[in-house]
C-alpha cells in the first residue's frame, strides 16, 4: 500500500511520515520511505539514516532527464523511465539507505544556486510510485513538498490513499478545501491527521474539517520536538500513531 503525506509548510508531515515508518517497522512491516521534498534535508536525521544519493542520478542526474522530458514532449510521446515492474527490494543498493524492514530513497534535491525548477523531480516521482508494485506486508510512506504542486504534477495517481497533516492555523484550514477538492478530482481518498492540537484548538478544527475523515489528533510531543530540533532519531510510542497504522492495516486488507 503507497501513502502519500501533504500540507502546508512546517505542519509536521516529515515528523508524521517518520512516526508512522518506524511504527509500521515494529508492526513487522516492510517498509519504504520516499522522500519527495526536494528542499528537505531533515527527514533522513528523523529515521537515523544516512541520506542516500538522489535517484534522479540513475537516469543521468536532472539536466539529463528534462532534455529526456523535453524531447518527449516534442514528439508528443510520453516519457518512459521504467522497461519493467520494481519491487522495494529491485531500487538499485546506491540509491537507497536500508536499516532492517525500513528502506529510504531520496528522489531529488535542490543543491545548486541557480539550478532551475523541481520539474524533472515530479516527473520521476510520478512514475516511481505507479511503477512500484507492494506485496501484502509493504508499505510505501511518501513525504512530499509543501502546498499542492505534486497535485499538479500527478504524483497522486500512484497512490493508494492521501494524508493531510492539518497544524492549528487558519493556511491549513483553507489548503484543506482545496487539497479535498484536488484528491477527490484525482479519485483518491482523503484523511487528515491534526497535529500539535490541544484545547481550543481542536474544538475549531474539528468545526472546520469533515470528522468522518480526521484518523487522529496528535498532541504536542515534547520529545518529539526536542529530537527534531537537535536532528537526532525519533525514538517515540504512540498511541494515536499506533491507532493510525491499525487503519492502514485494514484498509489495505
Amino acid at each position: 500500500m503507497k501513502i502519500l503525506l501533504c500540507g502546508k509548510g512546517g505542519c509536521g508531515k516529515s515528523t508524521l511520515t517518520a512516526l508512522l515508518a518506524q511504527a509500521m517497522v515494529r508492526g513487522g512491516y516492510n517498509v519504504l520511505v520516499v522522500d519527495n521534498d526536494e528542499s528537505n534535508f531533515g527527514l533522513h536525521r528523523q529515521l537515523g539514516m544516512e541520506l542516500p544519493q538522489d535517484f534522479l542520478n540513475y537516469f543521468g542526474g536532472k539536466n539529463e532527464l528534462a532534455e529526456k522530458m523535453m524531447n518527449s514532449f516534442s514528439s508528443g510521446e510520453e516519457v518512459q523511465f521504467f522497461e519493467s515492474r520494481w519491487e522495494i527490494a529491485d531500487i538499485p543498493r546506491e540509491y537507497v539507505s536500508r536499516n532492517g524492514n525500513l528502506s529510504l530513497m531520496s528522489v531529488g534535491k535542490i543543491h545548486d544556486f541557480g539550478e532551475g525548477c523541481a520539474c524533472p523531480m515530479g516527473a520521476l516521482s510520478k512514475h516511481l510510485l505507479k511503477n512500484i508494485d507492494t506485496a501484502s506486508n509493504d508499505f510505501v510512506l511518501v513525504d512530499t513538498e509543501a502546498g499542492v504542486e505534486h497535485f499538479g504534477r500527478g504524483v497522486e495517481e500512484g497512490c493508494d490513499a492521501l494524508f493531510m497533516v492539518i497544524d492549528p492555523s487558519y493556511e491549513s484550514i483553507r489548503l484543506s478545501e482545496k487539497i479535498s477538492n484536488l484528491a477527490n478530482a484525482a479519485g483518491k481518498e482523503l484523511y487528515f491527521v491534526l497535529n500539535r492540537v490541544e484545547g481550543g484548538s481542536k474544538t475549531i478544527l474539528f468545526e472546520q474539517v469533515p470528522q468522518n475523515r480526521v484518523l487522529a489528533t496528535l498532541p504536542i510531543m515534547e520529545s518529539v520536538f526536542r529530537a527534531g530540533l537537535l536532528g537526532n532519531e525519533f525514538n517515540v510510542n504512540s498511541p494515536e500513531i499506533e491507532s493510525i497504522v491499525s487503519f492502514l492495516v485494514k484498509l489495505k486488507d
